[in-house]
């Protein structure tokens, strides 16, 4: 295969090439392959159709909305007498 070189990255998005490489433990250029396949080779199975409409949380995105609404899981037995 032939290799590809890119240059002019915004600071922005090579950072945030770096941390999604750094998060899932994987390569920069597996990072980049997956974003060009995803762009040009789109899944076809119904899940990552819905995935894709319905946006998608990181981990950190998940543990912080988690941490959000904590106070919301409790239970004032004082209401409910």
């Amino acid at each position: 295969m032939r290799q590809i070189t890119i240059r002019g990255i915004d600071p922005e998005i090579e950072q945030e090439i770096r941390r999604r490489a750094n998060e899932s433990q994987k390569s920069i250029n597996q990072i980049i392959k997956e974003i060009i396949y995803k762009q040009f080779r789109p899944s076809k199975s119904p899940a990552s159709s819905l995935k894709q409409l319905s946006g998608g949380w990181t981990r950190e995105q998940a543990a912080e909305f988690e941490s959000a609404i904590k106070s919301c899981e409790q239970i004032d037995e004082e209401m409910w007498k």
